[in-house]
């Protein structure tokens, strides 16, 4: 692919980002929910918790914003990312 096509596929997915982050945060606000919440729901069992990535720093990072602190269990979403023939060191950070 060209520079530019990347460039310009990185600046949506960007865009896309940003879009979601707003939109997430609009439905928070308008049902009351904190993240406390989201958290005690399960909604991000996969990784560490929160609470523990300031002890670890993030090595690891895909374009959707799923890490990983190389700390434990290889997450789902990198070993999807492995199995599929990507260099695990593609997502380090």
């Amino acid at each position: 692919m060209p520079p530019a096509l990347l460039q310009d596929s990185d600046t949506q997915l960007l865009r896309e980002r940003a879009e979601t982050i707003v939109w997430i945060k609009t439905q928070m606000a308008r049902h009351g929910l904190h993240l406390a919440d989201l958290q005690n729901a399960g909604c991000f069992s996969e990784g560490a918790p929160l609470a523990n990535t300031a002890t670890h720093a993030i090595c690891f990072r895909d374009a959707y914003g799923h890490a990983w602190n190389d700390h434990g269990k290889l997450p789902d979403w990198l070993q999807r990312a492995v199995n599929a023939g990507q260099s695990i060191e593609h997502f380090h950070v």
